[in-house]
């Protein structure tokens, strides 16, 4: 007798996944990886919360990795938000040990407040598990967000008038620079009854995070009242149809970005700064994203940034009456000066 279907699933979605972390790693010159050269096997961490979802996966990665001579291990991050987190942290610990995930560990960080409670929280979160990666060593990072997760990002991308990339979603894979493969989202096509069903099979203890239903947060409200009462108005399957959105429009979006990347080199002078008349002639999708591109790399944290902040920017370029500089997240200035584009940070 196989596993139960809830089971089968996500194990399925964690196979798929290590298959790819295993095609994307580098070759030796005959073209093997190190898991079958007899080095060391490459190491994969599961971001566990101690949720359900996160609970799941880690579980599917104990149950597939060693079938594929990879290694697992997780991490969980101490918000520090919440009193006794430490000790939740251990006991999360102690979960993963207990799936025979080997290394795991707990990190601790310092919450700022930067962007708002959820974005400064995520932000600290990525920057330690950038940390524990690049310290252990790690191929990839598998997260558990799901379908659901999915649908609440595209509403609130929404809902924040912040353009296609928002409405985009989570990419299956995404990551930072020279680490674009790190993060991987096998549950994506999954949701989240589905990894709770798979935790109750299983007989996973899980922690329901009191934020998740905290209506201070928008994502809580979102969840809670928003996508219920969207589906009572529309009918089910709303979470489907967004999801499927998503996908469109991160193809749309990847084929603008990619042309902004190309037409970014040609409205630069020779001294590498933006030359206003060639942006102005540019289509307004895809100078909005040479604007954007060009203030996160002055310093902008993109998660900070909303399609309002890049509207201001690009009406030095479209609407120039001689007004001052814009001030951006990150403490970066734009400003017009003698027919070029100035962005730095103050």
């Amino acid at each position: 007798m196989g596993p139960h279907p809830a089971v089968a699933a996500i194990r399925l979605a964690v196979r798929r996944v290590l298959h790819d972390v295993l095609t994307d790693l580098p070759r030796t010159p005959s073209g093997q990886t190190p898991s079958t050269t007899g080095g060391s096997p490459p190491l994969v961490l599961v971001a566990c919360s101690g949720g359900a979802d996160s609970m799941a996966l880690a579980s599917a990665l104990a149950f597939e990795a060693p079938k594929l001579g990879i290694r697992a291990g997780g991490i969980t991050v101490d918000h520090g938000l919440q009193a006794g987190s430490d000790l939740r942290a251990a006991e999360v610990v102690s979960r993963m040990t207990a799936l025979r995930l080997d290394p795991v560990e707990s990190v601790a960080v310092r919450v700022g407040r930067e962007g708002g409670p959820e974005a400064a929280a995520r932000d600290a979160r990525y920057g330690a598990l950038d940390e524990a990666a690049d310290r252990l060593g790690a191929a990839a990072v598998l997260l558990g967000h799901t379908r659901d997760d999915q649908a609440e990002t595209v509403l609130l991308g929404l809902a924040r008038g912040s353009g296609i990339r928002s409405l985009s979603g989570m990419a299956e894979v995404s990551g930072g620079p020279g680490r674009s493969h790190r993060y991987r989202r096998p549950f994506l096509q999954i949701d989240r009854q589905t990894a709770r069903k798979a935790c109750m099979v299983q007989s996973l203890a899980v922690w329901d995070d009191p934020h998740n239903i905290d209506p201070a947060y928008t994502r809580s409200r979102l969840r809670h009242e928003g996508l219920p009462a969207l589906e009572k108005a529309l009918g089910k399957g709303v979470v489907e149809a967004l999801a499927r959105t998503a996908q469109l429009s991160r193809d749309d979006a990847d084929a603008l970005d990619a042309w902004a990347a190309e037409a970014e080199t040609g409205v630069r002078d020779e001294d590498g700064r933006l030359e206003c008349a060639k942006l102005y002639a540019l289509p307004p999708a895809v100078r909005r994203r040479v604007l954007r591109r060009a203030v996160v790399a002055a310093g902008s944290p993109a998660g900070s940034l909303f399609a309002r902040h890049i509207e201001e920017v690009d009406r030095l370029i479209t609407g120039w009456r001689g007004q001052g500089a814009i001030n951006l997240p990150g403490r970066v200035e734009a400003q017009r000066q003698g027919g070029r584009l100035v962005i730095r940070q103050g």
